[in-house]
C-alpha cells in the first residue's frame, strides 16, 4: 500500500524524501470515461460562467478548487472514486476556466477593430482559443521536471497545493460541496427574483443634479450575487482598491470634467458624438474621457507589474532552458516511472511546429501566406517565453496574481512596433496584431493553470502524460462552449459586447492600445493622465494594478465587489479573535464560489431568456413592470433594492461563519 503522508502539501522536503500520496507503483482508476465525462462538464459550465463573469467585470475566480470539490460530491452520489479519478476531473474542468479568461480578455478586441468583426465568427473564435490552449499545455510539458519537480519544496504553487489538500480530505469525508451547492441555489433563486420577476432594482444609484454645486457625482451599485462573491474571495485589500480607482473615476473625475466643461460652446473631442460636455450624462462623459485616462492607468500597471517581476522572469527562463537542456543531454530510454510520464518531447516539437505552420496558412485567421510565416513566428517566440514566465510565476504568487494583463500588453506592443518597423502600419494590420497577443494570452493563461494541475497531481501521485491529456481534451471541449457563449451574449439582450451589460474592459484595452500604436489615433493625452495617475500610487507604495481597473470599470460593478471583500474582512476579524484562520478550503470561500457559478449561469440564461420571442416572455414574467413598483416606490425602489442586497450579504456571512466540516 502507499504511504499516506499527511497532509504531502506542506512539507518542506527534498526530492528524493517526497512520497505523494498514491505510490508510484499502486495502479488504481484514474483516466476513466465517468471522469473525462465529468471534467467535460464542469470545463463546459465553469468556462461559460467565466466568459459572463470575465465580460462583465473584467474578472475570474480560480475553479479548481471548487470542481475538486464537486467532483467528490458527485461520484459520493453515484459510486466510490479515487483521489486520481477525482484529480483528472478537475484538470479537465479547469482549463475552461483559464482558456475562457485569455479568451474574453483579448478575442472582444476584435469588435472594435478595422474590418476586425469579419474574424469575430465561431469559427475564428474556435480555431484561435485551439491553438492558444494547446500551445500552453505543449510549451508547459517540458518545464514541468524542472517547475513541478525539481523545485517542489521552493516553489509552493498556492491554488494546486490547496487542491491537492482539498482532494485528499475529499477521501474522509464528503460534506464540502453542499456549501458550494448552498451558495448556487441562492445565487439563483435571488437572479429569478431579481432579474426575471423584477421585484426590486438591478442598480439602485444616486446621481447629483448637473446644476448642483457637485455635478454628475455617481453612487450605484449593480447588486449581483456574483460581484459579491467574487468581492469576498478577492478579500478586502484588492476589492478596496478596485472601489477606489471606481471613486477616483466617478466621484472625482466626472465631476471636474464637469465643472471644467460646462462653459464650453463647442465639443470637446474625443468626446460622445457631436455633444456638449454641458449636455452630457455621467455615462457619457466616463465613455468619451474618463476611460482613456483608465486605459492608460491599466497599461501603465500592467507593464509595471511585469517589470516588477523581470528578475524572476530573467531567472525562470534562464532556469528552465538549462533544465531543459540537462534533460535532452540524459534521456534514458529506459521506461519513466509511472508519475514520471509526461508526452514525448518529440511529439511536444512536432504539434508545436505543426501549429505554427497550420497558423499561417488557415484561412480564418488574418493575414497571408508567407507574411503570415512572421505572425507564427512572432506567437511561437511571445508565446514561449510567456508560458515560461506564466508558469513560474503561479508557482510563487498563485494563478489570481499572475500579471496575464501586463504580458498581453507587452506582447501587442512589441508586435504593433515590429510591425510599423517592417511597414505594417496603419488599420489593415490592426486583426493581424490582435491575434498575436489573444493566442499569446490564452497560452499564459492555460499554462499557469496546467502548471497548477500538475502540482496537485505531484502531490496526489498522478500520472503526468494523462493529466496532460486530460488538459488537451479540457480545452478541445471547452472552447466549443466559450465561443458559442460569446456569440451568444453578444447577440443577446445584454449586447453587444462593448456595452454597458457586457463592458469587456480587458479587450476595449487591447484595442485602445493596438489603435493608438498602429492607426495614431489614440487621444495620447488622456491616456498619459493615466499613466501618471498609476505613478503616482507607485510612488507613495501602493500597487496600482487593481485601483487601474477599477478606474476602468464602472462604479456600479467594483462598489458591489467591495461590500464582498467588507464581509470577508468581517469574518477574518472574528475568526481571528477565535485563534482560527481562513484559508482556500473554508465555508465562505466555497459559498463564494457557489453565488459566482449561480450568478453568473443564472445570467446567462436570462440574457438569453430576455431574448426569447423578442423579449415577450420576460415582459410576461416580469411583475416589477406590470405592478409599476419603481414608480409607486420612488425613492424607497433603491431601498428595497438595497434591503434585498444586504440579506443576501447575511447569507453569505452566516455561511462564512459555520464551522469547515469534511
Amino acid at each position: 500500500m502507499a504511504e499516506k503522508a499527511q497532509p504531502p502539501a506542506s512539507e518542506n522536503v527534498s526530492l528524493e524524501r517526497f512520497k505523494p500520496y498514491v505510490a508510484d507503483e499502486e495502479n488504481i482508476a484514474e483516466f476513466s470515461f465517468r471522469a473525462v465525462f465529468l471534467g467535460s462538464l464542469f470545463g463546459i459550465i465553469f468556462g461559460a460562467s467565466t466568459v459572463y463573469l470575465a465580460l462583465r467585470a473584467g474578472l475570474t475566480v480560480s475553479a479548481s478548487i471548487p470542481i475538486a470539490v464537486l467532483s467528490i460530491a458527485v461520484f459520493k452520489r453515484i459510486g466510490k472514486s479515487t483521489i486520481l479519478e477525482n484529480n483528472i476531473v478537475q484538470t479537465i474542468g479547469s482549463a475552461g476556466e483559464s482558456i475562457a479568461a485569455g479568451v474574453v480578455f483579448t478575442i472582444p478586441a476584435l469588435i472594435f477593430l478595422y474590418q476586425g468583426e469579419q474574424f469575430f465568427r465561431y469559427g475564428q473564435i474556435l480555431i484561435l482559443s485551439l491553438i492558444g490552449g494547446i500551445l500552453g499545455i505543449l510549451f508547459m510539458i517540458p518545464l514541468r521536471r524542472s517547475l513541478i519537480v525539481k523545485e517542489h519544496a521552493v516553489l509552493p504553487y498556492p491554488e494546486g497545493t490547496a487542491c491537492a489538500e482539498v482532494l485528499v480530505a475529499g477521501e474522509h469525508g464528503g460534506a464540502l460541496a453542499q456549501k458550494v451547492f448552498a451558495g448556487l441555489g441562492i445565487a439563483v433563486l435571488y437572479k429569478f427574483l431579481m432579474s426575471i420577476l423584477g421585484l426590486w432594482k438591478e442598480v439602485p444609484a444616486f446621481v447629483t443634479s448637473k446644476a448642483s454645486q457637485f455635478p454628475n457625482g455617481t453612487i450605484n451599485g449593480e447588486i449581483t450575487p456574483e460581484y459579491l462573491g467574487v468581492g469576498y474571495i478577492i478579500g478586502q485589500r484588492i476589492a478596496g482598491s478596485m472601489f477606489a480607482g471606481g471613486v477616483l473615476s466617478w466621484l472625482v473625475l466626472i465631476p471636474l470634467i464637469t465643472i471644467f466643461g460646462d462653459k464650453l460652446n463647442e465639443t470637446l473631442k474625443p468626446g460622445w458624438g457631436d455633444k456638449l460636455i454641458s449636455q452630457m450624462n455621467p455615462v457619457e462623459i466616463y465613455q468619451g474621457y474618463v476611460r482613456y485616462i483608465g486605459a492608460g492607468a491599466v497599461a501603465c500597471s500592467g507593464v509595471i507589474t511585469l517589470l516588477r517581476s523581470l528578475p524572476t522572469i530573467i531567472s525562470s527562463f534562464r532556469d528552465s532552458l538549462a533544465d531543459f537542456s540537462s534533460q535532452r543531454q540524459h534521456v534514458s530510454p529506459v521506461s519513466r516511472r509511472r508519475t514520471e510520464r509526461d508526452i514525448p518531447i518529440t511529439y511536444v516539437v512536432a504539434g508545436s511546429v505543426g501549429l505554427a505552420l497550420l497558423m499561417s496558412i488557415l484561412p480564418q485567421i488574418p493575414g497571408h501566406f508567407p507574411g503570415s510565416l512572421i505572425m507564427s513566428v512572432l506567437i511561437v517566440v511571445f508565446g514561449f517565453f510567456f508560458v515560461t514566465v506564466s508558469s513560474r510565476i503561479v508557482g510563487i504568487i498563485g494563478s489570481s496574481s499572475n500579471p496575464i494583463s501586463g504580458m498581453t500588453i507587452a506582447t501587442l506592443m512589441a508586435t504593433c512596433l515590429i510591425f510599423v518597423s517592417i511597414g505594417w502600419g496603419g488599420e489593415a494590420y490592426q486583426a493581424v496584431a490582435l491575434c498575436v497577443g489573444a493566442i499569446v494570452c490564452i497560452a499564459a493563461a492555460n499554462a499557469g493553470a496546467t502548471s497548477q494541475d500538475l502540482k496537485t497531481g505531484f502531490i496526489v501521485g498522478a500520472t503526468p502524460i494523462r493529466q496532460q491529456v486530460g488538459l488537451i481534451i479540457g480545452v478541445l471541449v471547452s472552447v466549443a462552449a466559450i465561443g458559442g457563449t460569446l456569440l451568444l451574449l453578444h447577440h443577446s439582450a445584454y449586447g453587444p459586447i462593448g456595452s454597458v451589460k457586457l463592458s469587456a474592459p480587458q479587450a476595449t484595452l487591447m484595442s485602445t492600445i493596438i489603435k493608438g500604436m498602429l492607426s495614431r489615433e489614440l487621444p495620447w493625452g488622456l491616456v498619459i493622465i493615466g499613466v501618471f495617475v498609476s505613478a503616482v500610487l507607485e510612488l507613495c507604495g501602493v500597487k496600482s494594478l487593481s485601483f487601474a481597473v477599477g478606474a476602468y470599470l464602472p462604479l456600479s460593478t467594483t462598489s458591489t465587489i467591495y461590500v464582498g471583500g467588507l464581509v470577508k474582512a468581517l469574518v477574518d476579524k472574528l475568526s481571528k479573535k477565535r485563534g482560527e484562520d481562513e484559508s482556500e478550503l473554508s465555508s465562505g470561500m466555497l459559498y463564494s464560489t457557489g453565488l459566482v457559478a449561480g450568478g453568473s449561469l443564472g445570467g446567462i440564461a436570462i440574457a438569453v431568456f430576455a431574448g426569447v420571442r423578442e423579449g415577450y416572455l420576460a415582459q410576461l414574467f416580469n411583475l416589477g413592470a406590470k405592478l409599476h413598483l419603481e414608480e409607486r416606490l420612488g425613492g424607497g425602489a433603491d431601498l428595497l433594492a438595497l434591503a434585498a442586497f444586504t440579506g443576501l450579504a447575511l447569507f453569505l456571512f452566516q455561511a462564512a461563519r459555520q464551522e469547515m466540516r469534511v
